[in-house]
């Protein structure tokens, strides 16, 4: 083995005070860019050739280089001397229990648990499909199946079994390890029955792995391992060197038409744009406390849960709870002073959920929250109030940024690693180096400054973006309209300011045609959300005979908030009015007790589009409560 052995991640050259020559270079030069960046990393062999665009469109990073994620996310950090470090920190307020695992506790756990892998057969390029609740030994098993080069496949644990069964018969894997069980704060939801049911109406039968939980043991069936005596018996099984291109892993994400595409992740591209990415816009380094509240289901969890504060030596905390109901709103402020988190990533739903039940932000105050020195929000557009909001209660940057499953990492932010330029609130903030952000309109002609279009991505998109769907490997440049062909189309429409800050305003199907003028809902709603009252709210485009579409707003109110349903009305129609203009044509606004989302926080706009217009849109499979919809028909109904 010819592994170069490198030390605990230093930073690159970048000047951290220049922003705007980084991110030049990143464009301009970009294999010298990303050739500087993998030096943080430990090769088996170093790639020579850093950009392969013969088959432009479709780039590949680092092609002839190899190495093993596993090694630089555990093995090398142990090496460098820093085996009793805190690795994983996990805290599970809905079963009170708390647990560190070092460094070295780590490596020897997931080289164990690879030798059962290994055991069963699972051998480079096989799938392993989890299924597992927030708990240490779904990061081992994610890490296990790096080791060996196996591609690991996470669903999140308590989806259905019919979503689970169509990403088992799609990902077709060799092996499924699964927790007996996941505890909600309200119940406890068993996971063998939906596995079972899953099984049931697929000709698969792949070998299996229950990690028992006490709430709710399940059933080892002859065939089946358990968990915990699996690894008692195995042998440690050292990292497997492998190509940069080889897959991590599939992620399933819901496609446009509803149904899951599996978003495939390279080894090399993606380690080193998420090693980059945690120094540069995170500002976290080695040694540090590090929280992304997320789960691993998400692609924020395979990101920034597990990846990338273990690839710069960092300390990570799984988190088994809510922001809200575990047991209080002040759930997130007890973690960030309990482990003194330097760095915390949360959803703006959580966000709004805890402004909601403490407005007046009680329960963060009592807290010693000095070690937080920033805190990131997305999977959500951030509104300028809840932005307001968090930034007067904690006193330290909220920063916004923007990405999807599909790009791994940022997009835009406010890269607190990277100079130190100011925040504007309703804005993700500037394009992340490697992205070439553009604004087209309905022609595929650049926008002007301040003009809204359609949010496109030129390639070669940087390393760490997808490299292609599970299956159908060309298909994210292809399915772009014709006007952006050529472009990686984000779905998301917004504008470039002069300065270079990016706003996203919304899906490009919220944007609405209100009398022949072209209205983005994302700038009602921040409106709407600057209301002291309103917690959080959606407002989507309904069809209308005279106008063609007029939108509606859904608000959900804070706790205490007015019993003049009707002034507070009237003020969000006023507001409107008087933030976008006249010719928004507010005038319905219905008060509601919860919003449709996905569990990653997504307001379900579309699916309430859908109903108010009297058809039905396919609904994603994360719905995290559907009879919430069912719940808001007969308001969307109304007329």
């Amino acid at each position: 083995m010819c592994r170069r052995r490198a030390g605990p991640c230093p930073r690159t050259g970048d000047p951290v005070d220049d922003y705007a020559a980084v991110y030049r270079r990143s464009l301009e030069a970009p294999e010298e860019f990303w050739a500087e960046a993998a030096r943080s990393l430990a090769w088996d062999r170093p790639p020579r050739q850093v950009l392969d665009g013969a088959g432009a469109p479709y780039h590949r990073w680092f092609p002839d280089g190899w190495l093993n994620t596993c090694y630089n996310a555990v093995d090398r950090h142990v090496e460098s001397g820093c085996a009793d470090r805190v690795a994983l920190l996990y805290d599970s307020p809905v079963t009170g229990v708390k647990r560190s695992h070092t460094y070295a506790e780590l490596r020897d756990q997931v080289a164990r648990f690879a030798g059962v892998l290994r055991g069963l057969g699972v051998r480079r390029g096989d799938r392993v499909v989890l299924y597992m609740p927030m708990v240490p030994q779904a990061v081992i098993t994610m890490l296990a199946c790096a080791r060996i080069g196996a591609v690991h496949s996470v669903v999140f644990g308590g989806f259905a079994a019919r979503e689970l069964a169509t990403r088992i018969a799609d990902a077709r894997p060799k092996v499924v390890v699964y927790g007996s069980c996941g505890v909600e704060p309200q119940r406890i939801v068993p996971y063998q029955p939906v596995l079972d049911e899953a099984l049931r109406s697929l000709r698969l039968r792949p070998r299996v792995v229950v990690l028992q939980r006490p709430q709710c043991r399940a059933e080892v069936r002859p065939g089946e391992l358990d968990w915990e005596a699996a690894v008692a018996a195995a042998q440690a099984v050292d990292c497997v060197p492998l190509p940069a291109t080889d897959p991590l892993y599939v992620l399933y994400t819901s496609g446009t038409t509803g149904g899951p595409k599996g978003v495939v992740r390279d080894n090399g591209g993606h380690a080193v744009a998420l090693a980059w990415s945690m120094r540069h816009v995170y500002d976290i380094e080695g040694g540090q406390v590090w929280w992304a509240a997320s789960d691993i289901g998400w692609v924020v969890g395979h990101s920034y849960v597990v990846y990338a504060p273990l690839l710069v030596g960092a300390t990570t905390v799984i988190y088994e709870g809510k922001p809200v109901g575990t047991p209080d709103a002040g759930a997130l402020w007890r973690v960030v002073a309990e482990h003194g988190v330097a760095g915390m990533f949360a959803a703006p739903t959580a966000l709004r959920a805890v402004r909601q039940a403490d407005p007046a932000g009680r329960l963060a105050r009592s807290r010693d929250l000095t070690s937080l020195r920033n805190l990131f929000v997305a999977g959500e557009r951030l509104d300028p109030a809840t932005h307001r909001w968090a930034s007067d209660l904690l006193r330290v940057p909220v920063v916004d940024h923007w990405w999807q499953t599909e790009t791994g990492w940022p997009i835009c932010a406010g890269l607190r690693g990277l100079g130190d330029r100011p925040l504007k609130p309703g804005s993700p903030g500037l394009a992340v180096p490697g992205f070439d952000v553009r604004i087209l309109d309905d022609h595929g002609n650049p926008a002007a400054p301040g003009s809204e279009g359609a949010i496109c991505l030129r390639p070669p998109l940087p390393p760490g973006t997808l490299t292609g769907v599970w299956g159908e490997e060309r298909r994210y440049v292809e399915a772009a309209p014709h006007p952006c062909a050529g472009h990686y189309l984000t779905g998301d429409s917004g504008y470039v300011d002069d300065e270079g800050y990016v706003y996203v305003m919304g899906r490009t199907d919220d944007v609405i045609n209100v009398a022949g003028h072209r209205l983005s809902t994302g700038a009602m709603e921040a409106a709407v959300g600057a209301h002291p009252d309103v917690a959080e709210c959606a407002v989507i485009g309904v069809r209308d005979e005279l106008k063609g579409q007029v939108p509606r707003a859904l608000v959900v109110l804070k706790a205490g908030a007015t019993e003049d349903l009707g002034r507070l009305r009237a003020d969000l129609v006023t507001r409107v009015r008087e933030h976008v203009g006249p010719i928004a044509s507010l005038k319905r606004v219905d008060v509601v007790n919860r919003l449709p989302k996905t569990r990653s926080g997504k307001i379900l706009r579309r699916a309430m589009r859908g109903i108010a217009d009297g058809r039905e849109e396919p609904v994603p499979a994360t719905i995290e409560d559907p009879e919430v919809l069912e719940n808001l028909r007969s308001i969307l109904w109304s007329s």
